[in-house]
């Protein structure tokens, strides 16, 4: 496991980048109004009980893949239900879920109806963004919104299925960035999305915490495999005033941390198969490995708000 940026291919990136894992786990996150930190799960909670406050946590999960079978993980199913599993087993209950994509392999009614009875064994309120497997079926992801459309709260995504919520002072912001995508696979925002964060924005006080949700990373991980989103830079500098902006993807099936500033970046790990490390084979892909490891390599994150000004904890669950 490396933890330096130049054990990585693209060493010209700002900022410390560490690579906290290589492979996929699902991700519960809990806030604190500032920079992440990775902890155990058995840490986490002890610090967080120790504390004696804990105003909210919410799990990320991601890359579930559903109808995914093959020699990588034949059967993603079942690994997700253990995901969940997982989530149910928390000590204490999650406000809610974050899926950051790919819910189906194939954007079939079957695989998007499996996942969203596994995730209803959690018993919580779910929040969704689109992969691209999810728009497979038009390009255009209207099956995709039709369905998750309809948000948690009562309300309705805007335009292509963006938008916002806020939970106990903390602004979630949820873009899509896997339609039209560019040239070699990298995401798009596209002007539309770019003036509704613009809009969405305006008027919030720089002190407000800030997470992002998307699928695609929106820092360059590795623009050579698609894993980036080519207008990035322009929400990333709408962004820029707040004192605390942490952004959640999943995408590229394995756990990478960067800082830059007061953003930091965090790609989650699949729960259905890993993904090689940048740069590091041919190409993107499901990576097999040994059957008695894949769990080890597959799970959830959470993520603990304790207080304004302290770091969000971070906890990476695996399955195994």
């Amino acid at each position: 496991m490396a933890n330096r940026s130049d054990d990585l291919p693209d060493a010209g990136r700002r900022g410390a980048l560490k690579c906290m894992a290589w492979a996929g786990t699902g991700v519960v996150w809990g806030l604190a109004g500032g920079l992440p930190m990775g902890l155990g799960l058995e840490a986490a909670n002890a610090a967080t009980r120790t504390a004696g406050t804990k105003p909210f946590t919410f799990v990320q999960v991601s890359d579930s893949h559903i109808g995914f079978a093959k020699p990588a993980n034949p059967d993603a199913r079942a690994t997700f239900r253990e995901a969940v599993a997982k989530i149910r087993a928390l000590p204490d209950s999650p406000a809610f879920i974050v899926h950051t994509g790919d819910v189906s392999q194939l954007s079939k009614d079957q695989e998007f109806d499996d996942a969203d009875q596994i995730l209803k064994e959690a018993g919580l309120p779910v929040f969704h963004v689109p992969g691209e497997h999810d728009v497979l079926d038009d390009g255009a992801g209207k099956a995709f919104l039709a369905r998750y459309g309809a948000l948690p709260d009562g309300r309705r995504a805007q335009g292509a299925g963006w938008y916002s919520f806020d939970h106990s002072g903390v602004h979630f912001v949820a873009l899509i960035n896997v339609l039209n995508l560019k040239a070699g696979g990298l995401g798009s925002l596209g002007h539309e999305q770019l003036a509704w964060l613009r809009a969405d924005l305006a008027g919030r006080s720089a002190s407000t915490p800030i997470v992002v949700l998307a699928h695609i990373p929106l820092w360059s991980v590795y623009p050579d495999w698609g894993w980036g989103t080519d207008d990035a830079g322009e929400a990333l500098k709408l962004l820029s005033r707040f004192g605390s902006v942490t952004v959640l993807n999943g995408h590229i099936h394995q756990v990478l941390q960067k800082v830059e500033g007061r953003v930091a970046f965090h790609t989650a790990r699949s729960t259905a198969f890993p993904q090689p490390a940048p740069g590091q084979g041919p190409s993107p892909g499901p990576m097999k490995v040994p059957a008695e490891q894949l769990r080890g390599v597959l799970g959830v994150r959470q993520v603990d708000f304790v207080r304004a000004g302290q770091p969000l904890a971070v906890i990476e669950t695996p399955l195994a």
